[in-house]
């Protein structure tokens, strides 16, 4: 035992020599057989847009409490620093361990437009690696990339490896997850989810990696994915808007209206704001400056065939008709009110392009070109990225609003040409990068549909 405090207390000293404490262990008797460690070292690293898209949110998680968040960054050197007020916050799982680690949130502010940024985080008990990030334009006039998928896992998490080599090239100005992490973050005690964050911190700790709710982060009222991740706005990330180029973009909670029993306040109170919003965006004004509004939630408002178990047989969702019977809080006239171009989920294993769709009916631009000033909005469903449940097959029957749909794994990108032209791109990983679905969507004209 003699040898063991030796060897211990001579680690802990080259660790202090060399400047940084990734961890300590320490001798808890000395009589005994075990050891502590205490773990400071950050992990999870991942990034959100804040309140615009020069503010950047960084989050990370420690196992061990350090007492303060630290992020030193800056364009030519580390030379400028951003501390929390309150240094980080404990989150207790709920899982039979009740297994606590520390989550780190600092906002870096007032950063230059079109620059790239170096930064590190952590406290005087250790240090991450550096990372860097490109900031992009406040205004609406240039084209942002992003890739947006939703339902990837731990386990075969197909579209990881391609995605991470993209934004080690600078493909994307950001990235969008559509729902349902890890599969799921909650289980083993919440060690699922923290393998998770790891996995993807080679994409979120150089890009935004903005997020929205799924079905599989319900357990224990959605606490872990309300405590990993900080998405713009005081909502614990359910729901909330932000502005990259000439897009609007818009993410919401479809769990709202199925897990009714953490109570129907917060689907009465995301109706409200997303009236608010969208109406917002909708004023000429805010469509000449940003034209496009893009919206993502997980669970799709059409279904592709009458298999998938959110749907009654007739084709119908929560989403789309609101509450069963009342009939309330329904998306769809709202969204077709306030003229949304794009609504994008998830939650089935496959790809799904729609033609545009209101109530049931295609409303195409024309036969020749129905995405040129089409009458409803487009619908997309992505939710093939990879997870241990594996691909969904298609019904031989398909609805007739299904334009395309391809069950290989991939993920989507987004290109925001101008405040006419968008280009969507479906990228199967099943055949090593190849393009299975291209299109435009061309409107000279944005606003309100009807109603």
């Amino acid at each position: 035992m003699e040898s063991l405090q030796h060897l211990l207390l001579l680690t802990s000293l080259l660790l202090v020599a060399g400047g940084g404490i990734g961890f300590i262990p320490q001798v808890v008797g000395a009589d005994q057989e075990e050891v502590s460690i205490v773990h400071y070292q950050p992990e999870q690293v991942h990034l959100a847009f804040g309140e615009s898209v020069l503010d950047m949110v960084v989050t990370w998680n420690t196992r061990d409490n350090t007492n303060e968040s630290i992020c030193e960054f800056g364009i030519e050197g580390l030379q400028r620093l951003a501390k929390a007020p309150q240094g980080p916050t404990a989150f207790v799982d709920g899982g039979p361990k009740k297994a606590t680690q520390y989550i780190h949130r600092v906002t870096l502010t007032n950063l230059e437009p079109n620059s790239t940024y170096r930064y590190h985080c952590g406290s005087q008990l250790g240090w991450s690696a550096t990372y860097w990030f490109r900031t992009q334009f406040s205004h609406s006039d240039w084209s942002p990339s992003l890739a947006i998928y939703g339902d990837m896992g731990v386990v075969n998490a197909a579209s990881l490896p391609a995605l991470q080599r993209e934004t080690q090239r600078g493909m994307y100005d950001a990235v969008i997850h559509v729902g349902d992490f890890a599969y799921d973050m909650c289980n083993e005690n919440g060690e699922v989810g923290d393998e998770f964050m790891r996995q993807v911190e080679t994409v979120a700790a150089y890009v935004p990696y903005m997020v929205c709710v799924g079905n599989h982060e319900e357990k224990y009222n959605f606490s872990n994915y309300r405590a990993r991740f900080n998405m713009p706005g005081e909502t614990d990330s359910l729901w909330y808007s932000f502005d990259l180029g000439p897009v609007h973009f818009v993410s919401f909670s479809t769990e709202v209206y199925y897990f009714l029993n953490y109570g129907v306040k917060l689907l009465t109170k995301q109706f409200d704001w997303l009236e608010r919003d969208l109406a917002q965006a909708n004023l000429p004004e805010n469509r000449a400056k940003r034209p496009w509004i893009i919206t993502y939630g997980h669970r799709p408002m059409y279904c592709s065939d009458e298999k998938e178990y959110d749907c009654d047989g007739k084709l119908e969702t929560y989403i789309r008709q609101g509450l069963p019977l009342i009939k309330w809080f329904g998306l769809e006239d709202l969204f077709y009110k306030h003229g949304v171009d794009v609504e994008i989920f998830a939650h089935e294993h496959f790809y799904t392009r729609l033609w545009p769709i209101y109530d049931f009916k295609v409303h195409n631009g024309s036969v020749q070109q129905p995405y040129t000033n089409p009458k409803a909005p487009i619908h997309i469903i992505t939710g093939s990225a990879g997870c241990k449940e594996e691909r969904e097959p298609f019904s031989n029957d398909l609805p007739a609003w299904n334009a395309f749909h391809s069950n290989d794994y991939g993920y989507t990108r987004l290109k925001a040409h101008n405040g006419t032209h968008l280009h969507f791109e479906q990228v199967s990983d099943d055949k090593d990068g190849d393009i299975v679905d291209s299109f435009w969507v061309i409107k000279d004209n944005h606003g309100s549909y009807g109603l």
